[in-house]
């Protein structure tokens, strides 16, 4: 579906600023494979083009969500936690299920997915499994963002924006063009909030963030044929955390630190060659990651244990595109290869009251008189990992123009193998005491507990990934009809956070306790597969003053991977295999020219996914809604445009929207979940020269709402969304033309 100035990708196009170039001269990968007019594709798509972006400020994802029917991505704990839901499937941790690219560079990690860019001019997001072009990781879609090129604009643009709760943001891009075929481009954003929340253990604010990022960007057209572009982003991100209140006493309150600090950088080259109906593309790019994520794990004011993740990962990629396009049959082959290593230590600590009650109190019940008691107040189970994978992706795709037909059919091998490397160790102690004679206690005996495991694990997973669509353009010109078939896929994995329990297990059994769970059993899971069925329709109506986007579709998942927490009073979570789900739905999304002043947009996304065969072994969850993927979406705005000739305005635009998401299920037995909530938005844009003022207001009517939801030790916490908050930005465009 294309929301969202689907009309004003063919009426907006004149380039009198920076906020208003549609027509994108750098290459983009998704046109290569997709094509660059999406609604005139069997795809679900919505297209959010420059002027929408500036109107509603959008710089990160999670602005998207809700806009784009059947998308879901929340905003809570950290920018670590890039979760996505598309049309009932997501995932919280580990492999993505929606890709993402940027400049044509593919970010392989979920975890970083959360960042901010300035100066997008379109943002695509294509619903349906994208597996076949793109691999691993696009079973629900994928989204595409471009920025602005130093070819398309020189000039220099600059932002500051402040809101409430000590939200600020100050950006600056300088772009040049040195001559007709060369371009170059750079700037940087620095940003930051001091949270919504308090922590009132300690008064201190919690989701305060301080981030700053610098960037790069080289474009070059020697000639008609050749093109050239380089981009580089360097992303720096420090948060505090976590605003998670308990449910029993309404108040976030825990002691122990929590942060999230990263460092990223991302480098993309694109290369490509066009000659009559050939073309042949090429994208390379190298990415890595330095994080630390270190958190209270039991979120009470009190010291059971905390984890700390810290991780280095670097990642190369190169695809190699070959296309032909003909006036009957269009083919493109392709293949693309990636490495990635990552290296994580993942230490646990077990604090006072962790000890105390999670291993010595169950000892002690077992063994009343002869109980013990550690002799340290902590120790810490290591876990270090080297986590090095490596896959290759060979497709080919093929299009046959039938008339008024179009039929598609295209086919992926794709190969990838994991391993795993792990060192888990403990060195602690803890002394036997003897209670066999009444009112005498008396040292038995010190026990020396040094554990020391290595192994390393290794698996190849081999997948066909095929897709078939059939469309038909309708007369005149009104749009078209179609219907799908694809796989989509996500690789399996390890779950590496898993390992302190892994250890906690063999100490256990040191003491004479029986294991709660087999270890061996959840250290890895499967790989998740889809069969997804859609038939769908692009619409343009009243003279192109209606657009109209509608699809319906059936989602057949096996083997759905979803995050829980294992049986016990454990310290991890796992990703762990659903038998079978399934997910029926449909999208609607429309545009409206009311008048030259009037516009109006709504977009609905309805995914009633559950099981179908699940059971944990203990119960049996078939027939329960999936957790944490929305039953709804919701999008609605209505836009005043117009042109003033007084106080010195140019051109003003009141919007006034509303997002609405839900009904949410936060627990595979259904009992917990989050009804739908629809906050209210208002903003209004007065553009004069070369300044553009915006004001804006988020959630107006004050909805209460939750973005996530866990247990912990058998407590239950959940993230409140955010609150009224309102804020101004000042745009400055010195626009130097074409050099």
């Amino acid at each position: 579906m294309a929301l969202l100035s689907a009309r004003a990708e063919s009426l907006e196009s004149t380039p009198a600023r920076a906020d208003t170039v549609l027509s994108l001269p750098q290459v983009s990968v998704t046109a290569v494979k997709i094509g660059s007019r999406l609604r005139d594709k069997p795809v679900s798509a919505t297209i959010i083009t420059a002027p929408e972006i500036s109107r509603q400020g959008i710089v990160n994802m999670h602005q998207v969500s809700d806009m784009v029917p059947n998308f879901y991505m929340p905003r809570y704990g950290s920018r670590i936690t890039s979760s996505i839901y598309v049309r009932g499937i997501g995932a919280r941790i580990d492999q993505p299920a929606v890709g993402l690219t940027v400049d044509n560079i593919p970010v392989l990690n979920k975890d970083n997915y959360d960042f901010d860019l300035d100066d997008i001019v379109k943002v695509d997001m294509i619903r349906g499994p994208q597996s076949t072009m793109y691999g691993r990781n696009t079973m629900c879609g994928l989204i595409n963002i471009n920025t602005l090129s130093p070819l398309q604009y020189s000039g220099v643009r600059m932002k500051a924006e402040g809101g409430s709760y000590g939200t600020y943001r100050a950006a600056v891009g300088a772009y040049h063009r040195m001559s007709n075929t060369v371009g170059v481009a750079a700037g940087g954003t620095v940003a930051g909030t001091d949270g919504y929340y308090h922590n009132e253990y300690n008064g201190r604010h919690v989701g305060a963030e301080r981030q700053w990022n610098a960037w790069y960007k080289v474009a070059w057209r020697p000639d008609a044929e050749w093109s050239v572009e380089n981009t580089g982003r360097f992303y720096h991100n420090r948060q505090s955390g976590y605003p998670y209140e308990s449910l029993a006493t309404g108040v976030i309150a825990y002691n122990d630190t929590c942060f999230y600090k990263r460092n990223s950088w991302l480098d993309g080259l694109t290369v490509a060659w066009r000659r009559g109906p050939w073309s042949v593309t090429s994208v390379t790019s190298i990415q890595h990651i330095d994080d630390n994520m270190t958190l209270d794990q039991d979120f009470l004011p009190l010291s059971y244990f905390t984890l700390t993740q810290r991780r280095r990962e670097t990642s190369v990629t190169q695809d190699i595109i070959v296309n032909h396009a003909g006036e009957r049959y269009s083919w493109l082959s392709g293949v693309f290869g990636f490495t990635r290593h990552t290296s994580m230590r993942a230490p646990v600590t077990f604090m006072p009251t962790g000890i105390e009650q999670l291993i010595e109190k169950n000892r002690n019940e077992m063994n009343p008189q002869y109980p013990i008691k550690w002799d340290d107040d902590n120790f810490v189970l290591n876990s270090d990992f080297s986590h090095p994978t490596r896959g290759i992706g060979i497709y080919h795709n093929s299009t046959f123009n039938l008339g008024d037909f179009t039929l598609t059919g295209a086919l992926r091998l794709e190969i990838e193998q994991p391993r795993l490397r792990f060192h888990s160790y403990t060195s602690t102690r803890y002394t036997i005491y003897d209670k066999t004679v009444p009112g005498v206690v008396g040292v038995y005996r010190h026990e020396n507990v040094n554990l020391d495991e290595t192994g390393s694990l290794s698996h190849t997973y081999v997948q066909l990934l095929p897709k078939f669509t059939a469309m038909y353009n309708l007369p005149e010109a009104t749009g078209n009809i179609y219907a799908s078939f694809a796989k989509g896929y996500k690789p399996g994995g390890y779950n590496t956070q898993m390992f302190s329990d892994f250890l906690q297990q063999k100490l256990m059994a040191t003491m004479g306790m029986s294991e709660i769970y087999n270890v061996d059993d959840i250290i890895g899971y499967r790989p998740e597969k889809s069969y997804n069925y859609e038939v769908g329709t692009h619409l343009s109506l009243l003279d192109g003053n209606l657009t109209v986007d509608a699809s319906a579709f059936y989602i057949d998942c096996r083997d759905q991977q979803l995050t829980r927490f294992p049986n016990g009073t454990t310290t991890g979570r796992i990703m762990d295999n659903a038998g079978r789900t399934r997910s029926i739905g449909a999208e609607i999304a429309a545009e409206y020219h009311i008048s030259p002043h009037w516009v109006a947009n709504v977009s609905w996304g309805h995914a009633d996914a559950r099981f179908v065969d699940y059971s944990d072994g203990i119960n049996d969850y078939s027939g329960n809604f999936v957790p944490y993927a929305p039953l709804n979406t919701l999008y609605g705005s209505l836009r005043f445009d117009t042109s003033v000739d007084a106080l010195h305005i140019d051109r003003l635009q009141v919007v006034a929207g509303v997002r609405g998401t839900g009904a949410i299920y936060w627990n595979e037995t259904n009992t917990a979940r989050q009804s739908f909530y629809a906050p209210l938005q208002l903003s209004a844009t007065a553009s004069s020269g070369i300044f553009t003022l915006r004001l804006w207001a988020d959630n107006i009517n004050r909805v209460k709402y939750s973005t996530f939801y866990f247990k912990s030790i058998g407590n239950e916490f959940v993230q409140r969304g955010a609150p009224f908050t309102c804020g101004v930005s000042l745009s400055v465009d010195i626009d130097t033309g074409m050099q």
